[in-house]
């Protein structure tokens, strides 16, 4: 199972990265603009994750709604350096992505919301699919068990999923349980992998424990 931080926002990436526990960061228009920066501000961020950091496996997104204009998008991340392009599953974006295969890229197919769609992924040889778990539930989708029915219905390699917009620890258990194998964790989630009460908790009685031991 790999983890990745889905963020870029630095100071949480400064803070999470160091543990060691995660592959990778992933980002999208939307994440960007939660840390108050645009397409114009990957390069930077993309320098500071690989050369500062030390982040192996970096994940950005394509824009454009045509086929066209998605992958002159790609073409401006490629030059960035080593990373997976994400592209929306939209009619273009298939398109789009099975070019870029083509082509030699990797390539994750992302904001996937039906089973199905993860299934044509794997048909035309696309490297990655991210379904939005939580937002399948929001719409009335039943998140988990639609990617579990993904994951059953793709089945091995080449093409994995990367589950997305997870609410939990539990759904990522459960997940991976099914044999999902990567996940991308908001900032609460991320901080749950390596932030947990109790553990918190015995950590301050060993603590204490070992403090008057050594008083003795």
């Amino acid at each position: 199972m790999s983890l990745y931080i889905d963020s870029a926002d630095r100071e949480l990436l400064a803070e999470l990265w160091p543990s060691g526990a995660f592959a990778g960061v992933t980002t999208n228009p939307t994440i960007l603009a939660r840390s108050g920066l645009g397409q114009a501000d990957l390069p930077g961020l993309y320098r500071w994750l690989t050369a500062e950091l030390g982040v192996p496996r970096v994940y950005a997104q394509v824009l454009g709604t045509s086929t066209a204009e998605m992958l002159a998008s790609a073409g401006q991340l490629a030059a960035l350096g080593p990373l997976v392009v994400k592209v929306p599953a939209t009619s273009a974006g298939f398109a789009a992505a099975k070019q870029l295969v083509a082509d030699g890229a990797e390539v994750l197919l992302t904001a996937v919301y039906h089973p199905v769609q993860g299934v044509a992924a794997r048909d035309l040889g696309i490297q990655g699919v991210a379904p939005y778990v939580g937002r399948m539930t929001d719409a009335g989708r039943r998140g988990v068990e639609s990617v579990v029915a993904m994951q059953q219905a793709i089945g091995s390699e080449p093409t994995r999923i990367l589950a997305a917009s997870l609410r939990s620890l539990d759904d990522v258990t459960t997940l991976a349980a099914a044999g999902v194998p990567d996940f991308t964790l908001g900032a609460a989630v991320a901080r749950a992998v390596v932030q947990d009460e109790l553990t918190e908790q015995a950590v301050t009685a060993f603590e204490a424990d070992a403090a008057q031991a050594a008083a003795r």
